[in-house]
């Protein structure tokens, strides 16, 4: 393994902006990485290195006096794979998008690159993003460098994986039911799921706070750095911040152990957690109690809130995907499918009742937030399970309802606002990933920044990454 990938991305920015090493040499060093390890996980998609040579070259032949402090001077990046790169394949993971080339960037990519960004190339996901199995008919399975016989979720699991496996050192993620934050834990990398609007989209539905941009890295400084990168205002998302944003990076080098912090390995419903994922959520309250922090087992009311958010999901995919279904049942996958009718055969009074319980868990949760400075709980239910399971089905002995029904803890969190660090928080006896949702109050990234590099520093995780597949 090249010393440059061992680097976190915030070292590797600094050492950018230092002049020390150049963006080419990181190029040189990601692009030998893939190779070595790309085929046992298959995590990267589409590579693009000409591309980011010649914008390496434009920004080196750049003046260097003026750049902001979000700046990030050449760093080499991943992009997941339905999102837009202008000039670059963007399939989605479905057959039906196979060929399709974007025609323009999505304002993400466009506020990452102007940031001095190189985008390397695509990342694997679930066809249309949805399932926790990042599998697909176009690219195949991406598989969890912590064990490649093991899943490494989805739906930003080739992004997780390339970054635990030091392909890069950022990569981007989106996240409606979980989809960073449980690939984050199977990978034993972070990510953020930002609070709606923090990260300018287009949306079909430009009001929905259910589906969210956000970064993913290998540490919590990283993560704020990249945010920093990604968060502010877009005229284009009415939900984008008009008010300056906080440097989240340099809330983030500056950890602060929080005072009062509710701890719930199951938010009152889930109907079964793993053994380990309890015992590893234990231990991360005494290890919190041992250092001074107040620690209460306690949740908001989250009484169906899944079953509200798949009733939300339903609708919105009715936007997304519905207009393909006629054409393209036959080679859409089983579960994609049944999105697409579940969502049409809902009536409007379901979708306004949903929305109206949705209004009523995010008061809820801001109450619940006025007394804890957070909330701590597990980001899946089970460990990573094998990569040849669509999803898993039951566990323990409990059934799970669909192939949503394992997402429970994430997919109810997705429907209070808040937002939420996804971050290593331990592993089984036999070695793999077990990850948190460090859950913030309305809004506040920047504490949540604060409190999740105290926490990584007490358990001490993050130096495990990257790591050779095995």
């Amino acid at each position: 393994m090249h010393e440059f990938i061992k680097w976190t991305a915030t070292e590797a920015v600094a050492r950018l902006a230092r002049g020390e090493v150049s963006p080419l040499e990181l190029l040189d060093a990601a692009e030998a990485r893939i190779s070595e390890t790309n085929l046992q996980i298959n995590a990267m998609v589409t590579l693009c290195f000409d591309r980011a040579r010649d914008r390496a070259r434009q920004l080196m032949s750049g003046s260097r006096s003026g750049r902001p402090a979000e700046f990030l001077h050449g760093l080499p990046i991943a992009v997941k794979d339905n999102t837009d790169v202008e000039g670059l394949r963007c399939t989605s993971g479905s057959r039906v998008y196979e060929n399709r080339i974007a025609p323009g960037s999505d304002p993400v990519v466009q506020r990452l690159e102007a940031q001095g960004a190189l985008i390397v190339g695509k990342t694997n996901l679930p066809e249309f993003a949805a399932g926790g199995n990042t599998f697909n008919d176009v690219f195949g399975a991406t598989r969890n460098p912590w064990d490649t016989r093991m899943s490494a979720s989805g739906s930003s699991g080739g992004s997780a994986a390339a970054l635990a496996a030091g392909q890069v050192w950022m990569a981007t993620g989106n996240d409606f039911g979980g989809s960073i934050r449980t690939p984050a834990a199977f990978c034993s990398v972070s990510g953020l799921r930002p609070s709606p609007g923090r990260v300018a989209r287009l949306q079909k539905q430009p009001f929905n706070p259910l589906s969210v941009e956000g970064p993913m890295a290998r540490t919590v400084a990283d993560v704020a750095l990249m945010f920093d990168a990604e968060a502010g205002f877009d005229a284009r998302d009415p939900l984008s911040p008009r008010e300056p944003l906080p440097s989240f990076a340099q809330c983030a080098a500056r950890p602060e152990r929080p005072r009062r912090v509710a701890v719930s390995a199951d938010l009152g419903i889930a109907p079964v957690v793993d053994g380990d994922v309890r015992a590893s959520i234990n231990d991360v309250a005494k290890k919190m109690a041992a250092d001074g922090v107040e620690v209460e087992e306690a949740h908001p009311d989250l009484a169906n809130a899944a079953a509200h958010f798949l009733t939300l999901r339903g609708a919105v995919y009715i936007a997304r995907v519905a207009p393909l279904l006629a054409q393209y049942r036959n080679v859409l996958k089983p579960e994609v499918v049944e999105n697409i009718e579940f969502g049409l055969g809902l009536k409007l009074t379901d979708v306004v009742s949903a929305e109206i319980a949705q209004g009523e868990i995010i008061r809820r949760a801001a109450a619940f937030f006025e007394r804890y400075d957070a909330l701590i709980c597990p980001a899946a239910v089970c460990p990573p399970f094998d990569v040849n399971w669509r999803y898993p089905e039951s566990w323990d002995g409990v059934d799970f309802s669909g192939y949503m029904g394992w997402l429970v803890l994430t997919c109810a969190v997705t429907m209070t606002a808040c937002p939420v660090l996804a971050m290593p928080g331990g592993f089984t006896p036999g070695g793999m990933p077990l990850g948190l949702q460090v859950i913030g109050r309305p809004q506040g990234e920047a504490a949540l920044f604060g409190h999740g590099a105290w926490l990584e520093s007490l358990l001490g995780f993050a130096h495990l990454t990257p790591l050779d597949p095995r």
